[in-house]
């Protein structure tokens, strides 16, 4: 299976010829979101509230970065398991998300919107956040400072290596292996 390198902003278009089990290495924004934060942003969805991020082609990435060490730009930053946000999954997918990831299987729910959607679930490697961070430029917080860890962080990767593992047609990876 070939390798890419994607720029989130192209994830859009991009997002129809990647296939479950290609590597690829992101580069570009994302935004950090477990779920608390997932929990609060459907609920300002559904009030008709506004977001404190712009949804339109957006990448979540389900992580809760350790603190900063000094002179670095981000702690550890690994995935966390994805199926937790499933129940807001679609809502966030049908307001604009194009790009997703995590770790751990989704629902037929997740994986029907995903299609709806052409959208993309990437799978990051669980249990090497330290090395994920070292793909990662700048980190900010943007939104939820009361949810600590939890509250959404705008983080720039540079290469960040992924999997697809639920692609734009729902074929999924993990009915591969």
């Amino acid at each position: 299976m070939e390798t890419l390198s994607i720029n989130i902003k192209d994830l859009i278009s991009s997002s129809r010829i990647l296939r479950a089990g290609m590597k690829v290495f992101l580069s570009g924004e994302v935004f950090t979101a477990r779920d608390a934060a997932h929990k609060r942003l459907v609920e300002l969805i559904e009030k008709k509230q506004e977001l404190p991020i712009d949804l339109k082609g957006a990448c979540i990435y389900y992580a809760g970065p350790t603190p900063t060490p000094p002179g670095l730009v981000i702690g550890s930053c690994g995935p966390t398991t994805s199926g937790r946000m499933d129940v807001y999954t679609p809502t966030l997918l049908s307001n604009g998300v194009k790009g997703l990831i995590g770790k751990g299987s989704r629902s037929n729910e997740v994986k029907q919107a995903i299609i709806d959607n052409e959208a993309v679930y990437f799978c990051a490697l669980g249990g090497a956040g330290a090395l994920a961070s070292k793909c990662i430029t700048e980190n900010e917080e943007i939104a939820f400072e009361d949810l600590e860890c939890e509250s959404i962080k705008r983080l720039v990767f540079k290469n960040f290596p992924l999997l697809v593992c639920i692609d734009s047609l729902g074929n999924d990876f993990y009915d591969k292996i």
